[in-house]
């Protein structure tokens, strides 16, 4: 009776703490499955073309890094109940508040016209023009967020991360393809990665690239807002923090079996087929499957694409609405209408609809401009890293929470990596013959 009593009474535990983690998952996976964005979409699908699987280790740097990253902003939100914003005006003054703002909303703008270059991309895949998607998209950004209620929005986004996991199939097709090699390249890809060109200007601008999509200005301040807007407490920091760490899983996996996908079907092609961005992935890789498996594919990226770009668009609007709102003390919350927080909303609007815009211009550099914005990314990041790790050691501010050594030693070692591969590709654009030719 014992046993039988001890064993109910750890079930009733385990379905307790599962109850609650669902309540208090939302912030951390979609953050970083949003961060699975347009831009990194196409940077995924470049890097399998052009390097194959020797950059699949990267992944395995970034689950950490994002992690240690994100989860700095659970414990400063649920102690705080401040977003990042208002916690750096608070903690360092205007002069660098108002910085961090206008960083924050430069490379958001630019990062919000690759979420409207890949949505209007996924859509040109069905025959939809791209004026008919930047309104629609827009109308439908504005109607999720208009619902004056935080949980809304979240179940909602929650939903469109699934969508995120339809590349998983495609690269299973992608390997099976004639050219494709065993799946063991792909697992030597992780620990024994062949790059036969060795360092290059371009092998450094991929990995800032994938870096500079992988962790993002925008997400530090989009999941503290997330946590402070949802209502979450220190009691809800455990919860918060496995939320984070799933959300890290989650997007790095998604990124390999992109990469995986057009290594597979492109870099080990005879002759070897260089995509430049999704859409052309998607219509690169139908002829190189059976028919109902090259139609699927295709309609697979199609959706992914857009579901990428959707999220993105969503997420990182709001990351500056939210700020912005901090920063100028307007109501800044989704549990406000339209008529409690006009400037909220004003913020998101404008945001989206600006950068929308630039889609429709003729002969616009888009691709150019993709990968560009994840390498600005990258080079804007150490800033906003800087003022979160600081904020982390006030003592007076986290109490209990503040970072222990470890956790230092994992942030600052993420932010000076960082900053030295800023540095390194600085280097390589300034004396382009440094590094050899890529």
């Amino acid at each position: 009776m014992y046993w039988i009593s001890k064993s109910i009474h750890l079930l009733e535990r385990f379905r307790n703490r599962l109850l609650i983690f669902l309540v208090i998952l939302g912030p951390g996976v979609i953050t970083m499955i949003a961060d699975n964005d347009a831009g990194g979409i196409a940077t995924y699908a470049v890097t399998g073309s052009k390097y194959g699987f020797g950059l699949l280790w990267i992944f395995l740097i970034l689950v950490p890094m994002a992690y240690y990253i994100q989860e700095m902003t659970v414990r400063l939100g649920a102690v705080t109940k401040r977003g990042l914003g208002e916690a750096i005006f608070d903690g360092f003054g205007p002069f660098w508040g108002w910085f961090s703002l206008f960083d924050l909303a430069i490379i958001n703008w630019c990062t919000l016209v690759t979420e409207y270059i890949g949505m209007t991309a996924a859509m040109a895949i069905f025959g939809v023009p791209p004026i008919i998607t930047y309104i629609t998209v827009t109308a439908i950004l504005m109607t999720v967020v208009l619902s004056g209620k935080y949980w809304t929005f979240e179940k909602i986004t929650l939903l469109f991360c699934g969508f995120n996991f339809v590349y998983i199939p495609a690269a299973f097709w992608a390997m099976e393809t004639g050219s494709a090699p065993a799946w063991g390249e792909v697992f030597k890809g992780f620990y024994s990665p062949d790059l036969p060109q060795g360092l290059t200007a371009d092998l450094l601008f991929v990995v800032m690239a994938n870096i500079g999509t992988t962790i993002t200005p925008w997400q530090i301040f989009f999941q503290q807002s997330a946590v402070v807007d949802k209502g979450l407490d220190i009691k809800d920091i455990r919860f918060g923090k496995i939320d984070t760490l799933a959300g890290s899983i989650f997007t790095c996996v998604v990124a390999a079996f992109i990469v995986i996908t057009t290594g597979a079907a492109f870099y080990y092609h005879n002759p070897p087929i260089l995509v430049e961005d999704a859409r052309q992935t998607a219509e690169a890789i139908v002829p190189l499957l059976p028919h109902r498996e090259g139609v699927w594919a295709r309609a697979l990226f199609g959706i992914g694409l857009f579901d990428a770009g959707f999220l993105g668009a969503l997420c990182i609007s709001l990351a500056t609405s939210w700020a912005v709102g901090e920063v100028f003390g307007w109501a800044h919350s989704l549990n406000k209408g339209v008529k409690d927080a006009p400037w909220f909303y004003a913020i998101y609007f404008f945001f989206l609809a600006s950068s929308g815009a630039v889609v429709l211009i003729p002969k616009a550099p888009l691709i150019m401009i993709t990968m560009f914005v994840q390498v600005i990314a990258v080079t804007l990041l150490p800033a906003a890293l800087l003022f979160l790790i600081l904020l982390l050691n006030d003592k007076a501010l986290m109490g209990e929470h503040v970072n222990t050594r470890w956790q230092n030693t994992a942030n600052w070692s993420i932010t000076g990596f960082v900053i030295i591969m800023s540095t390194l590709f600085g280097i390589s654009v300034l004396f382009p013959g440094l590094f050899g030719q890529g």
